[in-house]
C-alpha cells in the first residue's frame, strides 16, 4: 500500500487590515475559508499583550500568518496543512513590492490605490501559491497609471502582453529581452553595518557585521556576470594560499538570479542580473571588532546648579580614511538648561526633546583626536528623574567610504555577453553605523568620570 502525501496548501484568503482590525482589502483565492476570520484575528492579536504575540497561530481549523508594516496588518488565512514559511516569505515580499509601487505603504496608500493592489494580488499569487514576485517583471505591465492608458493604445498593450508572456515562460524570468544601453556599466556597492555592545571600560561584549552587495546594472542584452570575493571557504576548498585577508561569511542569502549549484561547487557568484538596481547578496559576520571611534567622557562639577562635560573623540582607523557625517549623541539631565559649547571642530547642538546634545563632525580623518567642552545649568528644584541619563547610551552615527570593517573585497567582476561588448565594472566600499548600545553605568554609580568606547 502506498500512502498519498497531501501537498502543503497555500493561502486561501489574504486580508489588509488597519490598526483597528477593520478590513481594507480582502482577496479570496479558494472560497473555502468561511466567515468571521477578522474577528478571530482581532481576538488573537489586537486584544492581547504584545509580548505574547506570534506571527503564526491556528484557530478552528484555520492557520493565520501575518506581518505588520506601519499601521496595517497583512494577514494570510490557510486551510489544511499550509507551508507556513512560504506564506510568510510571500507576505514580506508583498510588502516590499507594494512599498516600491506606493513609496510608503500604509492604510491610506492602499485605499488610494486599491485597483493596483488587486491587480498585483492577482498576478503575484494563483490559487494561493506565489507566482511572480520579481518587481522588475511586475512593473513592466502593472504600473500605477497603466490601467488609465490601457484603452488608449490597445495594439501596443497586446504587443506588451506577448512580450511579458515570453519573459515569464523563459528560463530567465527576472530579466526581459531587448534591453539596450549606449554605455554598458555595472556598479557594485559593498555596504557593511556594524552592531556593537560595549561595557563602560571599553570591553566589546558583542559585535556583528551585516553586509550587503548592492548592484546597479546598466547592461545590454543578456550578460552573464561572475563575481569573486576573498572568501575563506574558496581558498580552503582549492588549497590555494594568499597573503591577503580572507573572510569567513555566515548566513549568506542570494538574489534569485544567482546559480546556487555553481556557488556550492566553485564558490563563484554567477548570475544573469536584473535590469537596474537590486540586492545581489547579504551576509553576516560574528567577529570582535576593535574600536574605530573612541570617545572618552568626563563629568566635571556635577552639582545641584550645573554640570560640565569634557568629551574627547578619537578615530582609530587608517589616516587615509575619513568618517563622514559623524553624529555623537551624549545624554544630558532632562531638566538641563542654558547650554554652552566649545569645540575645535564641528558644531554642537542641544536637543531637549531627546535629552541629549549632539556633536556633528562633517569629516573626521583617521588617527585624529578632537575635544569638546559643554556646560549646562540645572534648576534649583531638581527633576525627580534627573539622574536617569546615567543609564542612557551614547549613540554614534557615521559613514566611512572606501572602507570595510570586515575586510571583504571584490577580487574580480567579469562581464560576458554573446555580442562581445566591453563593459565597465565599478566597485565601491562603505562602512556605516548599525545599532549601538554603549553602557555608561558604573558599578559604584559614580558619575564623576567614565570611559566609553564607540565602534562603527
Amino acid at each position: 500500500k502506498f500512502k498519498i502525501l497531501e501537498m502543503a496548501s497555500g493561502a486561501s484568503v489574504i486580508f489588509f487590515l488597519d490598526h483597528k482590525g477593520k478590513t481594507i482589502i480582502r482577496r479570496d483565492y479558494r472560497g473555502d475559508a468561511g466567515h468571521g476570520l477578522t474577528e478571530k484575528f482581532q481576538k488573537k492579536v489586537l486584544d492581547i499583550e504584545e509580548v505574547n504575540l506570534t506571527p503564526v497561530f491556528t484557530d478552528g481549523g484555520h492557520t493565520f500568518v501575518w506581518v505588520k508594516h506601519n499601521n496595517i496588518f497583512l494577514v494570510a488565512v490557510c486551510r489544511g496543512n499550509p507551508n507556513v514559511m512560504m506564506v510568510l516569505s510571500f507576505l514580506m515580499k508583498l510588502v516590499e513590492v507594494l512599498s516600491e509601487y506606493f513609496g510608503n505603504l500604509e492604510d491610506e496608500s492602499i485605499r488610494d490605490n486599491f485597483v493596483v493592489t488587486y491587480e498585483l494580488l492577482d498576478e503575484m499569487i494563483d490559487n494561493g501559491y506565489p507566482q511572480i514576485t520579481e518587481q522588475k517583471m511586475l512593473q513592466q505591465y502593472i504600473k500605477t497609471e497603466s490601467y488609465k492608458l490601457a484603452e488608449k493604445n490597445h495594439q501596443k498593450s497586446t504587443k506588451n502582453e506577448l512580450k511579458i508572456t515570453s519573459n515569464l515562460t523563459s528560463k530567465i524570468s527576472h530579466r526581459p529581452e531587448g534591453i539596450r544601453y549606449p554605455k554598458n556599466e555595472v556598479f557594485c556597492d559593498v555596504v557593511e553595518k556594524l552592531d556593537l555592545l560595549a561595557s563602560p571600560n571599553g570591553t566589546v561584549l558583542s559585535s556583528e557585521i551585516n553586509g550587503a552587495l548592492k548592484m546597479n546594472c546598466m547592461l545590454t542584452g543578456m550578460p552573464n556576470l561572475k563575481l569573486g570575493l576573498n572568501d575563506k571557504a574558496l581558498f580552503e576548498m582549492t588549497g590555494r594560499t594568499t597573503r591577503g585577508k580572507l573572510v569567513d561569511m555566515e548566513d549568506i542569502k542570494f538574489h534569485q538570479s544567482v546559480d546556487l549549484q555553481k556557488f556550492e561547487r566553485e564558490r563563484v557568484i554567477t548570475f544573469v542580473p536584473p535590469d537596474g538596481k537590486f540586492e545581489l547578496m547579504t551576509y553576516r559576520l560574528n567577529s570582535t571588532v576593535k574600536p574605530l571611534v573612541w570617545v572618552e567622557v568626563t563629568l566635571d562639577n556635577y552639582t545641584q546648579s550645573k554640570v560640565e562635560y569634557v568629551i574627547k573623540a578619537k578615530t582609530q582607523f587608517k589616516s587615509r580614511s575619513f568618517a563622514n557625517n559623524v553624529e555623537i549623541a551624549i545624554p544630558v539631565p532632562p531638566d538641563a538648561n542654558a547650554p554652552f559649547f566649545k569645540t575645535n571642530i564641528g558644531v554642537v547642538k542641544y536637543v531637549p526633546d531627546q535629552e541629549s546634545m549632539v556633536w556633528l563632525i562633517k569629516s573626521f580623518p583617521g588617527q585624529r583626536e578632537y575635544l569638546m567642552k559643554a556646560r549646562f545649568g540645572l534648576p534649583t528644584v531638581a527633576d525627580p528623574n534627573r539622574d536617569k541619563f546615567k543609564k542612557s547610551p551614547i549613540n554614534i552615527k557615521f559613514e566611512i567610504p572606501y572602507f570595510t570593517v570586515s575586510g571583504v573585497q571584490v577580487r574580480y567582476l567579469k562581464i560576458e555577453e554573446k555580442s562581445g561588448y566591453k563593459a565597465l565594472p565599478w566597485v565601491r566600499y562603505i562602512t556605516q553605523n548599525g545599532h549601538y548600545s554603549i553602557r555608561m553605568f558604573n558599578q559604584n554609580n559614580s558619575l564623576k568620570s567614565w570611559d566609553l568606547y564607540v565602534f562603527e
